[in-house]
């Protein structure tokens, strides 16, 4: 009997921790950090990097976070893609439709703003 009332305890701290983190934004944060640093770890540009990470953790879920980690290169393959098959290769293990469009469309998002800002301050506009 104590083991269960422990077990229960237990339990109710996890579940009580998980919505105290998420109430204060914790728990996103964590997430945004680890996306990140994923993304810089895989030679994004870190300008590139802090502007995708938020975006996708707004979208995805954790579950399809983690099946983009099915991009990162297997045995025989390079730490970047060296053609468009070995590219699309990539993306089709992720078997996500939905996490493959957010990160295709934030970093063309992300990239295009940073282009944007790159040719604005080079106009001194």
């Amino acid at each position: 009997m104590k083991r269960i009332i422990v077990l229960l305890l237990v339990l109710a701290s996890g579940v009580g921790t998980y919505f105290v983190l998420r109430e204060d934004g914790l728990l996103e944060q964590v997430t945004e950090e680890r996306v990140e640093q994923a993304l810089l770890d895989n030679r994004v540009p870190a300008s590139l990097a802090s502007c995708m990470a938020p975006k996708m953790t707004d979208r995805l879920s954790i579950s399809q976070l983690r099946k983009l980690e099915l991009l990162a290169p297997e045995e025989g393959e390079g730490s970047l893609p060296t053609s468009p098959a070995e590219a699309l290769a990539r993306l089709r293990r992720v078997d996500d439709d939905e996490a493959v469009r957010v990160l295709v469309g934030t970093g063309t998002t992300c990239g295009l703003s940073s282009l944007r800002d790159t040719i604005g301050a080079e106009l001194g506009l």
